[in-house]
């Protein structure tokens, strides 16, 4: 399996993003403290950190290209959610970052030297907080626990509430890395602290309107710190476990049989979809134990299974397992390698059995998000030698290659909403990876063709959009994207009424 590239453009370790980079590297370095938070089109990019960092601080001058306007599709505006006095503004990753009522949240870089890289050696030399873009527009500051520390905000719920991460000033001495502590931000922007199950750390991914929280959470049992941190995404000692987190209690989930587990979701039924290994015994394939995708319901944790390999999570492999991956009737869609671990499969679990998405003739896919409506997306590929992957919607069966935004030959599905729009990512758009238009974004409708996001925005902006996150049920849009100077910046795009 090939290692990822990761973006590098807003700190703090991704979750749980590093669990393929564990599997397929052995000799993996162990994670920096600032995230590597992935771009779903970057990883086919061979860029080291410091030639992101150089490409990120440099004057970016290419022209845009010349792009066609369809006239059927929205035209939209761009809100720049700014940042907090630093040069930089980002969002964490796949889970539900904009709700239907058009709050979003994101992380924006504050003035504040990063007490923890006094000499600047990491990518970003500031403190990072979450930030909320409220109703009334207000971009709202949402801080972190008492001291000089990071915080990122991972998942918003239709009432507001908010689920994260925050640093707590200390330093995890069974690993020299700064703890960090699940944290809910209620209604009123309060912070609150949800504990751990006496381990040092503890992460939410995500929550719902009746306020509970899904997460993992570190024990004070001491654990093979390769396999806790399939679990974690950061350095880790002790077990890993899912939690589910309501009314100022934290319930541990269990496992499928191995030490380790981590909960991604929860739906607005309290269900969570998570991930387990399902024995304590190394793999010759990947290096760790099994690995399977659970749903938790009603106190019961049920093993979703595999397509025949031993590594099965929701959610995508090389784009990290979680996010917009359980829906309210229970159906979670994910990514199983195929027996024998070579290669990789898109799957959807539902109603006790998990079907083969397939591919689009190359050999893997990778499913990324699911609706209400039991329609997934994802990425697959279209063929090996040459390499094509495209964005694909799956439904009643069916896999349907959504294609790309000529001259980009690579895209990848992100995000899908109860009207089937579907947002998401395009790759190798120029011949120049430091060139700002080489990463652009996409909106398809059924029966409409693929269209470049920044051929729609009006007025027109300065920020060349890279990355798309999520849709709502508005048809408002989460993204981020590179002014002129290399900085990166959050946006939200909100539809121009009478287009």
């Amino acid at each position: 399996m090939k290692t990822p590239r990761f973006q590098i453009s807003i700190v703090m370790a991704a979750a749980i993003g590093t669990l393929v980079l564990i599997v397929s590297d052995a000799q993996a370095e162990r994670p920096k403290r600032f995230s590597r938070f992935k771009s779903s089109e970057r990883d086919g990019i061979d860029l080291t950190s410091t030639d992101l960092r150089q490409h990120r601080s440099a004057k970016i001058s290419s022209p845009a290209r010349p792009m066609s306007v369809p006239p059927e599709y929205p035209r939209y505006r761009l809100v720049d959610l700014g940042t907090l006095g630093g040069p930089n503004a980002g969002v964490w990753g796949y889970s539900v970052t904009l709700n239907n009522r058009g709050e979003v949240i994101a992380v924006s870089g504050t003035a504040v030297p990063d007490p923890y890289d006094p000499n600047c050696l990491q990518d970003d030399c500031f403190v990072w907080h979450g930030v909320v873009r409220e109703i009334n527009g207000v971009v709202t500051d949402l801080g972190a626990l008492p001291g000089v520390n990071h915080s990122i905000p991972t998942g918003i719920t239709e009432t507001g509430l908010i689920a994260g991460l925050s640093e707590n000033g200390l330093i995890d001495p069974l690993t020299g890395f700064p703890q960090i502590r699940a944290v809910l931000w209620n209604q009123n922007r309060s912070i609150i602290d949800l504990g751990t199950f006496g381990g040092n750390s503890s992460q939410a991914f995500g929550a719902n309107s009746r306020g509970q929280v899904a997460g993992v959470a570190l024990n004070a049992i001491e654990e093979n710190p390769d396999f806790a941190q399939v679990m974690t995404g950061l350095p880790a000692a002790t077990q890993a476990r899912g939690f589910l987190w309501q009314n100022g209690s934290m319930q541990d989930l269990g496992t499928l049989g191995g030490n380790d587990a981590s909960a991604a979701v929860v739906n607005e039924k309290g269900q969570v979809a998570g991930y387990s290994f399902t024995n304590t015994t190394p793999n010759d394939t990947t290096g760790i134990p099994t690995v399977h995708p659970f749903l938790w319901k009603n106190g019961t944790m049920r093993d979703l299974g595999s397509l025949g390999g031993t590594l099965s999570v929701p959610g995508s492999f090389n784009l990290a397992p979680g996010g917009q991956v359980l829906n309210d009737s229970g159906n979670v869609a994910g990514t199983s390698m195929l027996a024998g671990d070579e290669v990789w499969h898109a799957f959807v679990w539902s109603n006790g059995t998990m079907i083969d998405l397939g591919t689009l003739g190359g050999s893997t896919s990778d499913a990324v998000a699911i609706n209400n409506k039991g329609q997934v997306v994802g990425r697959a590929k279209v063929t090996d030698t040459p390499f094509v992957r495209h964005a694909f919607v799956w439904e009643k069966g069916q896999m349907t290659d959504l294609g790309a935004v000529t001259p980009c030959t690579r895209s990848t599905a992100i995000s899908i909403n109860s009207a089937g729009q579907i947002v998401g990512d395009l790759g190798s758009c120029t011949n120049d990876p430091n060139d700002i238009a080489f990463f652009s974004t996409f909106i398809v409708e059924k029966g409409r063709p693929m269209v470049d996001l920044n051929t729609l925005i009006t007025p027109s902006s300065d920020i060349h959009l890279t990355d798309a996150w999520n849709i709502n049920n508005r048809g408002e849009i989460l993204a981020v994207g590179l002014l002129p100077d290399g900085s990166t910046r959050a946006a939200l795009l909100v539809p121009v009424p009478g287009r």
